[in-house]
């Protein structure tokens, strides 16, 4: 009798602590990525669209936008953390350590850094920290991201409980920046708009005014452009309301390219400190975004300061409005994102 060739994927008991493991399908980045992201989503900050610009600021050419590398080194973990998924559930200490550019090849390794079995023994939480490795073996960005896992057997014994220590954030001391980079000579005309680092002020909220609706189809494109299998994103029959779910990371780079509206000077994104998707997001949904500023710091690159943005995606609702009286988020908030960005000063 053949063996079985076919693989289910890996269920929660199947994980253990300190599990290191190599993601298969290494992906050769080109054009067509970039091509393909700003169809997607109506992303133009300048230093991705244009290779003169990004000279202008320090760098050789335009990178790969930074969300799209994050999505492809995601993508490949997907078989094996979160083929089984439930949901993606968060993001903490992520640091985009060097620019992504067409003609990298990326692939990713993962670690198991925390477990814990959920009270209905149905499933369990995985914690894991992915690294994105390029062709020369340097690691390009890294992220932690928790997972929740559907169980393959209930009666399964839970493994013992181990909640990784985070750190809140990515502190401004810590924040990986492109070599070479300069904006001293940055060219706000071609950017877009006048705003400099000295133009925000910490607790100041953006409504990016702007919305999008998620179409079926353009959603899961988007997840196979990243070679994404999760099921939830494809095959109605695997939710019990027969409802495809919008991959999490569509909804980020909605919301991001969104932002340009009153952020279209925040460049680089170079750390995620946090991130939730508050709540399910699907076909017809209305995206809108807005974002306050968490913090700012100085940076040594010529002309170049770090702003700390909280980047919230909403499907409508009371602008600005993020959570109720328990502290819970409100229906209608989709995404809380906590990051980085580098802007001109």
């Amino acid at each position: 009798m053949a063996a079985q060739k076919t693989d289910a994927g890996r269920f929660f008991e199947d994980y253990r602590l300190a599990q290191v493991i190599e993601h298969a399908v290494p992906r050769t980045v080109s054009g067509g990525e970039r091509a393909l992201y700003h169809a997607l989503y109506p992303a133009r900050h300048a230093l991705y669209s244009s290779d003169e610009f990004a000279r202008g600021c320090g760098l050789p050419a335009s990178p790969l936008d930074d969300l799209a590398g994050f999505h492809l080194v995601f993508g490949k973990s997907v078989p094996d953390i979160s083929i089984n998924a439930v949901a993606n559930l968060g993001y903490a200490e992520g640091r985009f350590l060097r620019p992504v550019t067409p003609g990298d090849t990326l692939r990713a390794t993962s670690e198991v850094i925390g477990l814990k079995q959920n009270s209905n023994g149905r499933t369990g939480v995985v914690w894991v920290r992915t690294r994105g490795l390029d062709q020369n073996g340097d690691c390009v960005m890294e992220f932690v991201r928790w997972v929740m896992v559907r169980k393959r057997d209930e009666d399964a014994p839970a493994p013992e409980t181990v909640v990784p220590d985070l750190a809140h954030a990515v502190a401004a001391s810590d924040l990986p920046l492109p070599e070479g980079l300069d904006f001293s000579t940055y060219d706000f005309t071609a950017a877009g708009e006048p705003h400099r680092f000295d133009d925000y002020e910490v607790g100041e909220k953006i409504d990016h005014v702007d919305g999008v609706t998620v179409e079926e189809a353009e959603h899961m494109l988007a997840t196979r452009l990243w070679q994404n299998t999760a099921k939830v994103h494809f095959d109605a029959s695997s939710r019990p309301d027969g409802r495809r779910l919008i991959y999490g990371g569509h909804v980020i780079s909605m919301a991001r390219a969104l932002s340009f509206n009153g952020l279209a000077n925040a460049q680089m994104i170079v750390a995620l400190n946090g991130g939730s998707h508050a709540n399910p997001c699907f076909a017809g949904t209305t995206i809108r975004a807005w974002s306050e500023v968490l913090d700012k710091a100085p940076t040594d690159r010529p002309g170049v300061g770090a702003l700390r943005l909280r980047l919230v995606a909403t499907s409508g609702g009371e602008a600005f409005a993020l959570r109720d009286e328990d502290g819970k988020y409100l229906p209608h908030v989709l995404l809380d994102l906590d990051y980085w960005a580098l802007v001109p000063v």
